[in-house]
């Protein structure tokens, strides 16, 4: 019998090499991640890999399954101990070896297996460890599965099985590149910057965007997983900064940068102006509804205003659903709903058929950006950017938050502001119009301006934004009032980053 998960195991004991740690908070909405050594070891890896063999058998699903990992130094010796814990539950595991987490959902579809599990922590620091898992292709797990997942590993509801058993994959990128790249080349020169910050899409990115006739600048796209620069997030001023100086000295018509595990991409237009992927969401829905009229799109709370009232969009009968901020919620959404794209704030875009396969691909959505320009020959990237009405809004920011308490502290966010609507109370000199609390809080003005307060999902910390459609002094009073609220409470730390 495995043994049940404890939390109090320490590293440079026996215990820790025969007993599993596993801490709860890891287990979270749509994925899993913990600092590796500190909140989980290997053994508590495998009882990950049993639980959620455990969790595809009850299911009903067939127990086939496509693992990964990416290039961090420990991410193989992870692999390994959740496919230990894969074939104890008697799941036929085919291990595709160095991945993105795209080429990943790609080897379901490849392998014609209905389950995933894809060893990687994304952009987060070097220390952190975790899963991206699914069992129904094209989608990943949500809260439900989630909580389920959690229960079974955390109180030992193990059920091992016979069957398992072990296939490596030997040329899986190869497939997956050459997915990508079976299509017309690029009709218009194009010069791209690609960045990928010493992460694993350094192994994949700027090999697609030649095969498609790009001539691809490279950016920190050497492997090197201690990430000597910064981590790779293309969310991370830092990495657009260093796009944006590349692209102005050689001239380039794009920036593109990839994060961690390839699955979100970041774009610096011609000029070196770093571009919200809202925005650039924006611009792909305008260009795609032209090829695709009457098309469905998907988008996250923390996304701009400007999918419900650009003009482009209202004539080419677009329709826009916002939803949950999450890649699982918007992923799952985008395939309920049959929409031709699904865009998330962070850079996660879901391109379906007939453009992809309902996945979230960071080079997919490059090659998408790359199309819209040479579909506009006679524009530049900031020239669809101009075309777009002036908003001002802030990057994503992210002050930290214990995850024990961050939801708490929401809750707390939430109060506030519902109580300050409910009495009538202005905001910036004006009413609120609307509050939305499907997923944290996001406060409307009259005017357009709204700011949105969240638990994140991903780290211990909490996730801020602010937009506003008539000046970047009502967006910075904006924000102004939210963190002033937010540093009233004691749990909230430093930001990220701050305007």
């Amino acid at each position: 019998m495995f043994p049940k998960p404890r939390t109090d195991i320490l590293p440079n004991t026996a215990d820790f090499e025969n007993l599993p740690l596993v801490a709860p908070n890891g287990f979270r909405e749509y994925d899993a991640r913990w600092l590796f050594g500190k909140e989980i070891n290997l053994v508590g890896i495998e009882a990950l890999g049993l639980g959620l063999g455990t969790l595809i058998h009850e299911l009903g699903q067939t127990p086939q399954i496509a693992v990964g990992h990416d290039y961090r130094s420990y991410s193989a010796s992870i692999k390994h101990a959740l496919v230990i814990g894969l074939m104890a539950a008697g799941c036929k595991v085919k291990d595709i070896g160095l991945a993105l987490s795209p080429t990943a959902y790609y080897s379901q579809f490849a392998l014609d297996v209905p389950c995933v599990a894809m060893v990687t922590a994304s952009h987060n620091a070097n220390g952190w460890t975790g899963v991206k898992m699914g069992v129904e292709r094209p989608l990943t797990f949500g809260p439900d599965e989630m909580s389920r997942l959690k229960e079974i590993v955390l109180e030992a509801k193990f059920k091992p099985r016979p069957g398992g058993s072990y296939e490596v994959v030997p040329d899986m990128a190869e497939q997956y590149i050459a997915n990508l790249t079976d299509r017309p080349k690029f009709k218009r020169k194009l010069k791209v910057v690609a960045a990928c910050g010493n992460g694993t899409a350094g192994a994949f990115a700027p090999q697609v965007l030649e095969a498609l006739g790009a001539e691809v600048i490279p950016l920190h796209c050497d492997l090197d997983h201690s990430f000597p620069h910064y981590t790779p997030n293309p969310e991370a001023m830092e990495m657009l900064h260093d796009i944006s100086a590349l692209v102005k000295e050689t001239g380039a018509d794009v920036g593109l940068g990839f994060d961690g595990d390839g699955d979100r991409c970041g774009v610096v237009d011609n000029n070196g102006n770093e571009i919200f992927a809202d925005k650039v969401g924006v611009m792909l829905a305008r260009d795609l509804s032209e090829e695709y009229p009457n098309a469905q799109f998907v988008v996250d709370v923390k996304s701009t205003g400007l999918f419900l009232t650009d003009p482009v969009l209202k004539k080419n009968g677009a329709k826009t659903d916002y939803w949950k901020t999450g890649h699982s919620y918007i992923k799952r959404r985008s395939n309920e709903l049959g929409a031709l794209v699904g865009f998330e704030k962070s850079g996660h875009y879901f391109f379906n058929k007939p453009i992809g396969y309902g996945y979230d691909d960071g080079i997919v959505s490059g090659i998408a950006i790359l199309d819209m320009l040479d579909r506009n020959p006679d524009k530049s990237m900031s020239d669809l950017y101009g075309d777009l009405q002036q908003t001002w809004g802030t990057p994503t920011m992210s002050p930290h938050c214990p995850d024990n308490v961050k939801y708490e502290v929401v809750d707390r966010i939430v109060k506030i502001y519902e109580d300050m609507a409910a009495k009538g109370e202005k905001l910036l000199g004006q009413p609120i119009a609307q509050v939305i609390t499907v997923n944290g809080i996001r406060i409307i003005l009259e005017d357009g301006t709204w700011g949105l307060v969240r638990a994140s999902s991903n780290v211990p910390g909490l996730v801020v934004v602010v937009e506003s459609p008539t000046s970047e002094a009502n967006m910075r009073a904006m924000f102004a009032d939210i963190d002033a609220k937010l540093a009233a409470q004691p749990e909230v730390g430093d930001y990220d980053q701050k305007i």
